[in-house]
């Protein structure tokens, strides 16, 4: 069953005139309607291109959070073989926001991990929507360094709101966690390469995100706040969300122009979520193409690319 975005209302109601006329047609209780069928399919299709073709930041942060658009496991199972998941940080227990293991990617050795949201009530709740504790971080840590000690390379997929708030990660060392997991990805002596895939939301993103190639899918968010957390700071208006998604710059086309991110992977008109196989093909050609765009570095040379493009960022940034 489709499911639609408010500013997409007009979308919706043209393509369920199709789905009725395609009922009817199938009933056998009307005929000679597959023209109508078609001039609506192409009425509709035009709509969701002209719609799509404009989006603003904060309709772009509602394609990012629509509940259809594929996340970790569904990259898993698409883009990797042999995936083993590695559980727990060795310290105080396992964080299932946070997924990882070894896998091949398209024949070679790879460290996959990213944020798993859920995709129902029940493993919604299991894997904490996406937002990782410290030991979620710590897990990431111990993951990244044992990839590192035998030379495999890492891929990260990036979809949270932001690290968990809750005073139980506080008290068990959320900053502490994130900065060590970040300090890790800097100290990566292979090549990492992050793809935001959903939203990429402030420390708990960055935390697996600092990578030698950072891309994003063409309507995925990423920023240092939530919109409507930056609202109710600003403004003490929660509401003003959309005045805030403008102000942030959190869109793949803004943070491209910053040199924030490295490139933007499209997706099909109306969001991953209407074509997964095409946008699963996109995100496993860029993730191909970054990596042989490392290939050939030593250690060393990747440290040094990775250190070089995040002191980039501050240099190039418009005052």
């Amino acid at each position: 069953m489709r499911s639609y975005l408010d500013f997409e209302k007009h979308v919706a109601e043209l393509e369920a005139k199709v789905d009725e006329l395609q009922a009817l047609g199938q009933a056998g209780e009307a005929v000679e309607i597959e023209d109508e069928i078609g001039r609506l399919r192409h009425k509709a299709d035009e709509a969701l291109d002209d719609l799509y073709a404009k989006l603003t930041p904060w309709q772009k942060t509602q394609v990012a959070r629509h509940p259809n658009r594929p996340h970790f496991n569904d990259y898993i199972s698409s883009l990797f073989d042999e995936f083993t998941e590695l559980a727990g940080d060795r310290k105080f227990g396992d964080d299932a926001a946070i997924v990882g293991g070894f896998a091949r990617f398209r024949g070679a050795p790879v460290l996959v991990m990213g944020h798993e949201r859920g995709s129902d009530t029940e493993s919604r709740l299991r894997h904490n929507f996406g937002m990782a504790r410290p030991e979620g971080y710590r897990k990431a840590v111990r993951l990244m360094e044992m990839a590192d000690r035998f030379d495999v390379p890492i891929v990260t997929l990036v979809d949270t709101a932001g690290a968990f708030p809750g005073l139980d990660a506080e008290e068990r060392g959320q900053a502490e966690a994130i900065a060590r997991s970040t300090e890790a990805c800097l100290n990566l002596g292979v090549p990492n390469v992050s793809v935001i895939i959903g939203e990429g939301g402030s420390g708990g993103a960055i935390a697996i995100a600092t990578a030698n190639n950072v891309q994003m899918l063409e309507h995925s968010v990423y920023s240092v706040i939530s919109p409507e957390g930056a609202a109710s700071i600003l403004w003490r208006d929660s509401a003003r969300a959309a005045d805030a998604a403008t102000n942030l710059k959190i869109t793949a086309q803004d943070l491209l122009k910053l040199g924030v991110i490295d490139g933007i992977i499209p997706e099909p008109i109306g969001g991953a979520h209407r074509d997964r196989d095409a946008v699963m093909a996109s995100v496993g050609d860029a993730v191909a193409f970054a990596f042989d765009n490392l290939a050939g570095l030593d250690r060393d040379a990747v440290r040094r690319h990775r250190r070089e493009k995040f002191l980039a960022i501050g240099r190039n940034i418009p005052q």
